[in-house]
């Protein structure tokens, strides 16, 4: 089975029994991280993931397209031994009306893999992987999902506080309305 839609080399791991240990290291590690750094995300009620490997290389998948993860919190661990490019590349957290809206400037991140070492981030980062161009680079993937946060957003009608396309319209719309107001002022202070 491929390991998710997007990459066609890899396995899910929970297919090979790692089911039970990958529940643990969301619940006993992820979980008390995401509460603190992904509280707006559901980080506080993740019950559910989704464990998977990932290749990447000359002849496995070379690179990864800008998406987003179908998970709250994704846990990306780096297995690879020697390999060159792969570098992740982050462009903003979306809700699913914004995911393909413009970055701005203060959203862009790169991230450049080392072996034996981890990324914990949203699902809801917008992100891609560039071109692994020698060697073989290998991934761990946990995306950890909360039910409670994904049937609660459902009825979401207000802006996604975590959205950075909603948060840079609700502060236009905000500085539009002071202007408004401003203009209006100044018009009956005219008038006196």
């Amino acid at each position: 089975m491929r390991p998710n839609t997007m990459n066609k080399f890899g396995a899910v791991l929970d297919d090979f029994g790692m089911e039970s240990m990958l529940d643990k290291l969301m619940k006993d590690f992820i979980r008390p991280l995401s509460r603190v750094f992904f509280a707006e995300f559901g980080g506080c009620s993740l019950d559910t993931h989704h464990g998977f490997i990932v290749e990447y290389g000359i002849h496995r998948d070379r690179e990864l397209g800008f998406h987003v993860d179908d998970s709250e919190v994704t846990l990306n661990i780096c297995l690879g031994k020697e390999f060159s490019g792969g570098e992740l590349f982050f462009r903003g957290a979306r809700c699913d009306a914004h995911v393909n809206s413009d970055s701005q400037l203060e959203e862009i991140f790169d991230y450049s893999h080392v072996p034996g070492q981890a990324i914990l981030h949203s699902g809801r980062h917008r992100h891609g992987a560039k071109a692994t161009t020698s060697g073989k680079r290998m991934n761990l993937i946990l995306w950890c999902r909360s039910s409670t946060f994904r049937e609660m957003i459902k009825y979401q009608r207000e802006f996604a506080g975590w959205c950075g396309e909603c948060r840079r319209k609700k502060r236009e719309r905000e500085r539009l309305s002071i202007a408004a107001t401003k203009q209006e002022l100044l018009k009956r202070r005219m008038a006196l």
